[in-house]
């Protein structure tokens, strides 16, 4: 759709005005949302899963810090990237500047990756990041959260994500070595962020994002709520600033980098 150029102030502010009704309906959808998600049934975890943090070797329990909420970003970094997803790293840019918030509000927060700690402190180091990061390396969390996949899952339709049975891989997807997804026109986004991250399609693509929400009820963990995939946009500050621009996110292709990348390539 094409704007109108050389609108009077009068025929803005009428057409502002509309897109406010609009825009108020959706905050008052958003909010009647956001309190049935409150209202989703727990489940229980009794599943004992281990974690390697900063502090040392952890529970899930320990990871609430003594607060009686937890939300976890599931930030896909598996142990054969060389750098983290460029995607989750765009949405992490905005960690350092909330979490202290959230646990300052009853709600402890930490991403979690499958790559050795030592790694993640690395690409955290070289990121400038702060937030908690956890290695769930070891551990059935990512593959019971849905977000870690393995080869036959892939190849044999046994991917399920955001809700929902994927196709099997292609077999020369699947098959895609790291050289031949760094090529130039590689296969697309995904061959892109795959490269960016070291890896090839397959490798890439076995790890997810999400967040994932737990409570601690009287010493036990309970699950709440998950999202994947587009019910991250919400998180990712870059984009709800874009959707506020004259050209929206005006995206061709994977245009966004790992932040200390622009202006390198």
């Amino acid at each position: 759709m094409t704007a109108q150029l050389n609108a009077t102030r009068e025929q803005w502010l009428a057409a502002r005005l509309d897109l406010l009704e609009q825009e108020k309906e959706l905050t008052r959808q958003s909010d009647a949302l956001a309190a049935k998600r409150q209202q989703l049934p727990r489940v229980r975890i009794d599943k004992q899963y281990r974690f390697d943090t900063e502090g040392g070797d952890a529970s899930l329990k320990d990871l609430f810090g003594g607060r009686s909420q937890l939300l976890v970003y599931h930030f896909m970094f598996g142990p054969d990237y060389s750098a983290g997803c460029p995607s989750c790293s765009s949405i992490a840019d905005g960690f350092n500047g909330f979490f202290v918030h959230l646990q300052n509000h009853d709600v402890a927060f930490t991403a979690v990756s499958r790559a050795p700690l030592e790694k993640l402190q690395a690409f955290k180091r070289r990121m400038d990041w702060s937030f908690p990061w956890a290695s769930s390396a070891g551990s059935d969390f990512n593959a019971d959260f849905s977000v870690l996949f393995t080869p036959e899952q892939q190849r044999a339709a046994g991917i399920e994500y955001n809700y929902r049975r994927e196709p099997a891989a292609p077999g020369p997807l699947a098959d895609k070595t790291i050289a031949e997804s760094q090529t130039s026109g590689g296969e697309g986004p995904v061959g892109q962020m795959a490269a960016m991250t070291g890896t090839d399609i397959p490798t890439y693509t076995r790890d997810r994002p999400g967040v994932s929400a737990f409570e601690l009820i009287d010493g036990a963990v309970y699950h709440s709520y998950s999202t994947y995939a587009r019910g991250l946009d919400g998180l990712w500050g870059m984009f709800q600033w874009l959707d506020r621009a004259p050209k929206g996110r005006n995206e061709t292709g994977i245009w966004w980098r790992h932040h200390d990348r622009y202006g390198t390539e």
